[in-house]
């Protein structure tokens, strides 16, 4: 299991491996993950938890219940698996905090390298897709940064539903549904998959993730 995390100076994030006192990390699976992977946060299973400055996190109520204390920060935490081609689907539920902020999916991770795919939207109504690179935000793949879109439920105790159909480097994006960008990347692969909380316009950003999901291509 790994935790990262990203502290946000002007448009560069950095990235760096989390001390140990960060969670308390329990055994992962590794490994290459089988298709249908289903987790619905019944059972702590291999999910790190814990507590410190920054963050809480915890599997508890059938949830990942995932909190960033400080701003202008982020933190995530992944399964422990390794994925290719798939459907990724994760809910998630911003219940406090700013409406400023960022929640969603990290798939094809290197968890050690910092490389991962990112698509994650804010409780006001954007959304952001890109990469990842050797521990730093590298890009966009697309749209110019973040973007407004009328398919992202916005505000507290709302669920937005974030899905990704990865096949080779051809990825669709959807929200709740509805398309909201596609693009061919090709660099990277296969890898771990996560969930992410951001703070950007203030602390104590609180965000409940469920029924996340790996399934075969249709």
């Amino acid at each position: 299991m790994n935790v990262r995390a990203i502290h946000c100076h002007a448009v560069r994030l950095t990235f760096f491996l989390a001390v140990a006192a960060l969670f308390s990390l329990i055994g992962c699976s590794g490994g290459a993950g089988g298709l249908p992977f289903v987790e619905t946060f019944d059972e702590p299973g291999d999910w790190s938890t814990g507590e410190d400055a920054y963050s809480i996190g915890a599997v508890v109520d059938g949830v990942y219940d995932f909190t960033v204390l400080e701003n202008d920060i982020s933190r995530w935490a992944a399964a422990g698996r390794n994925f290719s081609d798939g459907v990724y689907e994760v809910e998630a539920t911003p219940v406090e905090g700013p409406l400023d902020n960022g929640y969603g999916l990290l798939f094809r991770a290197d968890p050690a390298a910092g490389n991962f795919y990112l698509f994650k939207v804010s409780a006001d109504g954007y959304v952001w897709i890109g990469r990842y690179k050797d521990g730093a935000e590298e890009m966009t793949i697309i749209g110019d940064h973040w973007f407004e879109s009328p398919a992202v439920l916005r505000g507290l105790d709302v669920t937005n539903v974030l899905r990704v159909q990865a096949e080779a480097g051809n990825m669709i994006f959807f929200v709740n549904g509805q398309e909201v960008g596609r693009v061919t990347d090709t660099t990277f692969a296969e890898g771990d998959v996560g969930v992410l909380v951001q703070t950007l316009g203030g602390s104590g950003v609180r965000v409940l993730f469920d029924n996340l999901s790996v399934r075969p291509l249709p």
